[in-house]
């Protein structure tokens, strides 16, 4: 049986349960990270040495990085609808998935680890403002583009981009800071609101 490791609050490790629900994959999960077993141990270090969640065993296949484990997940599973077979159809999911992994992290980090994990390294006003700022901007270019499309990020349907996105979406919706009104991403948060694995492991109370 697959064996997901990390803890259910981390928002990397609910891409992939999530993506198992829309799989109809069993698994067992370990919790590691945070306040639970500590990815510094060497057994957590010889699977991923860069001690970070999550990391799935298939059999005696390891894998980290969780853009990477949802892609070979959908491969594994045949699901072209969730990452297509075409290239430019399935460049545009992995343009959307990359986009969230790199731009969008990278603008909510400061803020969040502020406005959230209230981590005393991160108090700096003026770099809160930015984050937030920086944020709200990258967030506006996914409701450009719902708008364009009407529903989903690469298209008419449902892709891994979706599973990704809708993560950052809730994160955004959910951190405590002032932020833009975007009719796409509100409409789109509803729409994913359908999918029960949104609701068990996306929209599920944690930002």
């Amino acid at each position: 049986m697959l064996k997901i490791l990390g803890r259910s609050s981390s928002i990397n490790v609910r891409k992939v349960l999530w993506l198992c629900t829309e799989l109809g994959i069993p698994f067992e999960q370990e919790q590691w990270g945070s306040e639970f077993r500590s990815t510094d141990a060497p057994e957590f270090l010889e699977l991923n040495p860069n001690a970070l969640v999550p990391v799935i065993r298939d059999g005696d296949f390891v894998l980290w990085e969780s853009n990477t484990i949802c892609r070979y997940l959908a491969a594994s599973c045949c699901r072209t609808d969730l990452l297509p077979v075409e290239p430019r159809e399935r460049a545009l999911v992995e343009q959307w998935m990359d986009w969230q992994a790199t731009e969008l992290n990278n603008s909510w980090r400061h803020a969040f680890m502020a406005l959230v994990r209230r981590s005393p390294a991160y108090m700096d006003a003026a770099a809160i403002e930015a984050s937030v700022a920086g944020w709200n901007r990258h967030m506006g270019i996914l409701e450009a583009q719902l708008t364009r499309t009407g529903a989903y990020a690469a298209g008419a349907g449902f892709t891994l981009a979706d599973i990704v996105l809708g993560l950052s979406v809730n994160r955004w919706l959910m951190t405590p800071m002032s932020r833009p009104r975007l009719p796409a991403v509100e409409a789109y948060y509803e729409r994913l609101g359908e999918r029960q694995g949104y609701r068990s492991y996306g929209r599920n109370g944690t930002p």
